[in-house]
């Protein structure tokens, strides 16, 4: 062998090993042949469900290794019990991850009882929509306007003490008094939509905006809903007669509650790893959740299910649950007042 190509070989064997001692390269061998469990917080055929399994399907494709993504559901406590598991139990080598209640990550903030993480060491992946929530009224209910909930009262379906369809109807009793009654004890949005065609409930306070497109397009068509109230800090664009709830507030203390408890909404669809997995793999995952974002089957599949797309980083997600936490604890504590 000529000395040039002695050296050549010798450098592509170099470069050779280089690349196989690449963090990515030792990420895919991690992960080759692997199974990767994505944990919902919720049961089956609810917005959480429905964005996890969509999800699910693409994921794998864009971490090194391309390991199966399985979905496990584990409904309880609004989502409570499997923030907790995830942040407790679960495997911390990037196997495990998880979607929570949005709000979650506040109950501790909050003074709420059964959270047992600091929601500042989770390591956030991403998420997948930056919400807007709602309030709406079963038709045949009095309730047709924000101002019809000042003087009749609406019973609405609760999913658990984390969950926006319980935490949403409290703070906004306490701070614009409306008049919500909420029904705690659902597994999921899907059973208390099942509870406003049986007459259990009159409303939902706390719902996704892109699951009602997604998943009862027929009720917005057919009027067997109506929308009352925006729970975020500004409209949606389909939205545009419809107050938000920050409009109604009118003193400084108000809107610093609000502010603070519907700031989870850029956090719409959260995804989440536990504490303790190796740094790489967080990157690993956050990068392949935004690539899965912007994957055009993925936007397809989404558009075709009515579901919006609008991602926030895990770094911006870690960046708001952070900067959440140094709220004046006077604002924190009398938010928490309003949800115990």
């Amino acid at each position: 062998m000529h000395t040039w190509k002695k050296m050549a070989f010798a450098g592509s064997a170099a470069l050779g090993f280089a690349l196989s001692a690449t963090p990515g390269h030792a990420q895919a061998d991690f992960y080759a042949g692997k199974t990767v469990s994505l944990y919902v917080g919720y049961s089956a055929g609810g917005g959480y469900d429905v964005y996890a399994r969509l999800v699910s399907r693409y994921l794998g494709k864009h971490i090194p290794g391309n390991p199966t993504v399985v979905v496990q559901n584990m409904p309880g406590a609004g989502s409570l019990r499997a923030a907790n598991w995830i942040f407790n139990v679960a495997p911390k080598d990037g196997t495990v991850f998880g979607t929570v209640a949005r709000g979650a990550a506040f109950d501790p903030l909050l003074g709420l009882p059964g959270a047992q993480f600091d929601a500042t060491k989770f390591n956030w992946i991403g998420s997948a929509n930056d919400e807007v929530s709602v309030c709406v009224t079963w038709n045949p209910t009095k309730v047709k306007s924000f101002e019809d909930l000042l003087t009749t009262e609406l019973v609405v379906g609760g999913t658990g003490g984390s969950a926006d369809t319980d935490q949403f109807p409290k703070v906004i009793n306490g701070v614009l008094g409306t008049k919500m009654r909420v029904i705690a004890g659902y597994p999921g949005g899907n059973d208390i939509n099942l509870a406003m065609e049986r007459g259990e409930v009159q409303g939902r306070c706390g719902w996704s905006w892109s699951s009602v497109k997604s998943t009862q397009p027929d009720w917005l068509k057919d009027k067997k809903i109506n929308v009352i109230l925006q729970l975020s800090m500004a409209k949606h664009e389909d939205l545009p007669d419809i107050p938000a709830v920050i409009e109604k507030a009118t003193t400084d203390e108000q809107r610093a509650i609000l502010k603070l408890v519907f700031a989870r909404q850029i956090m719409g669809r959260p995804f989440m790893a536990p504490p303790g997995v190796p740094p790489e793999r967080v990157a690993i995952l956050r990068k392949a959740f935004m690539d899965t974002m912007k994957d055009p089957a993925f936007v397809a599949e989404a558009e075709k299910a009515k579901l919006e797309i609008t991602p926030v980083s895990g770094e911006k997600i870690q960046e708001l649950v952070i900067e959440s936490y140094k709220v004046a604890p006077e604002i924190a504590k009398k938010a928490g007042e309003l949800l115990k």
